[in-house]
């Protein structure tokens, strides 16, 4: 067996790894034993108490034997039966643990109501304890027999109490397993403030009734009581108080703080990102309802992160992240970005050379060079268009210098291009006002840039062929520019962008490390 695992599962329900079998084991006999030492101390208690705290002055040497005698004849004969009637109703979970299957709602109410069964058998066994010795003594004193009968059937209710709560523990591990698959069905089991009353009334309730009966007696026949017999029953009545009261209610407490401390446990690491974490539900009240509801939004989360990952990867992170906050708003909004359009030179003969497999991991490979340099200059790719891509630098996220980075972007890019030596590009810079916003319909929609600057930057990129540059640029986008300390531009007079009237003056921009051209800037 795996002792390890095993007080793990005692210590945290649910979050060992002991087998269906070995927790069959360990609980069935941490069971029998609880049982039996838990009603052993009530024995022991009603001893004392009868012996000592019940303040009668028929008592005798004779009187205590035949008491002492009866009652450990019937604790030899009620603790096997306790234990029969107590883990025979549970060799039904047996083989539901072993075959480590899904439970049943039959094998999973068993579970949950189990440490409430207990409760009543352990009562039904006290209470006839209490008729019997109240009859055995009914033929010394009435007062004898209703006192013992009062001291035995209290006694036993608060017994029966803490083993309820003991034996609630015990069960966590099977009822975690149990639960496993459950929903937010509320069991008719206690619940939080019902235990907190039941802790308060077998704890100290019982205790103060106990003191106020003898309180009564004293008052009523107080001639035959001494004051120091009274004081010694008030002291050892109070001490027995003091010590059950702490227990019940630390058994209580227990209960709500263990379970409170594992969400408090898996809600840190929900923080640090892990949406894998899961608490286990062990509970038919609202503790259980409060684990499975936490399980749910942690799923839910998990389920979100799943759908923002895939949606990353289909589109721009940026504009995930914009969709997801802001919703898909259909208004749109002008603003001013820099275009770059990146497009591959002669690649109808590359595609028809190369088979179709490797014209797309090559494609591919491209992109796997150039987005970054993108993303690394506060740019977005809006869009893949064959064997060409289309970026957006200024929208969504704002950029001032949306010019300067493009730049330095197309100029990165070419630069990582020509050291790959697999595919040629031509890059065309164009900047101007857009409208940004979700374009489409029929719930179907993507984030995009619409407006003459677009059409603009892929004709540039096409002029590229014609001027045998790698970068050009447009003079919207030279005119933005706030820093060509590094970088010369030639205009490239004669070129005609195809589908435009007008001439649009466009630039080459080439790297001079060494030369400062602020006189290459057209106003």
């Amino acid at each position: 067996m795996n002792l390890r695992g095993a007080v793990i599962e005692l210590w945290r329900p649910g979050e060992g790894e002991l087998s269906g079998k070995a927790m069959w084991r360990v609980g069935s006999v941490a069971l029998a034993v609880m049982i039996v030492l838990v009603n052993l101390a009530g024995a022991g208690a009603v001893i004392v108490i009868a012996g000592v705290v019940v303040p009668e002055p028929t008592n005798s040497t004779h009187i205590f034997l035949v008491n002492a005698l009866v009652g450990i004849g019937y604790f030899g004969v009620a603790a096997p039966l306790g234990v029969l009637l107590g883990t025979r109703g549970l060799w039904r979970l047996r083989s539901w643990l072993i075959e480590e299957r899904t439970a049943n709602p039959r094998e999973v109410r068993l579970v949950l109501y189990a440490p409430f069964r207990l409760l009543l058998m352990q009562v039904a066994l006290w209470w006839a304890a209490a008729l019997l010795f109240g009859v055995l003594n009914l033929q010394y004193s009435s007062q004898l027999a209703l006192r013992v009968g009062v001291t035995v059937a209290l006694t036993g209710l608060v017994t029966a109490f803490c083993a309820y709560l003991i034996t609630e523990r015990l069960l966590r591990s099977p009822a975690a397993r149990a639960l496993a698959q459950a929903t937010t069905q509320r069991f008719a089991v206690p619940g939080v403030a019902t235990r907190a009353v039941l802790a308060w009334g077998v704890g100290t309730g019982v205790i103060l009734v106990g003191l106020v009966a003898i309180g009564v007696v004293a008052l009523g026949h107080g001639a035959g009581i001494t004051v120091t017999k009274l004081g010694v029953t008030m002291v050892a009545l109070g001490g027995v108080g003091l010590a059950v009261g702490f227990l019940a209610v630390v058994l209580a407490a227990r209960t709500t703080a263990d379970p409170i401390s594992a969400l408090r446990r898996a809600l840190a690491r929900v923080k640090l990102g892990d949406f894998d974490v899961r608490v286990p539900v062990y509970d038919g009240s609202q503790i259980g309802q409060l684990q499975l509801g936490f399980n749910e939004m942690v799923a839910g989360l998990q389920e979100r992160e799943r759908i923002r990952e895939a949606f990353g990867t289909y589109v721009d992170p940026e504009v995930a992240a914009h969709v997801l906050e802001e919703g898909t708003d259909l208004a749109g909004e002008e603003v001013e970005v820099t275009l770059m359009f990146i497009d591959v030179r002669n690649f109808t003969g590359f595609a028809e050379r190369t088979p179709a497999r490797d014209v797309v991991s090559t494609i591919n490979r491209l992109f796997e060079r150039l987005v970054p340099i993108i993303h690394a200059h506060g740019g977005r790719v809006d869009k893949f268009v064959g064997d060409g891509l289309l970026a957006v630098f200024g929208a969504p996220r704002r950029q001032p210098n949306h010019a300067d980075e493009a730049l330095a972007a197309a100029l990165e890019i070419a630069d990582a291009a020509e050291a790959a030596a697999e595919l040629e590009i031509g890059i065309g810079l164009n900047s101007g006002t857009v409208v940004a916003g979700n374009i489409g319909g029929d719930r179907r929609y993507e984030f995009s840039v619409i407006g003459d600057p677009v059409n603009v930057a892929a004709r540039v990129e096409a002029a590229t062929r014609q001027t045998g540059d790698a970068v050009l640029l447009a003079r919207r986008t030279v005119e933005l520019l706030s820093d060509v300390a590094s970088v010369e531009l030639i205009e490239r007079p004669g070129v005609e962008l195809r589908g435009k009237k007008e001439t649009v003056p466009v630039y080459a921009a080439l790297r001079t490390p060494d030369r400062h051209t602020e006189s290459a800037r057209t106003p």
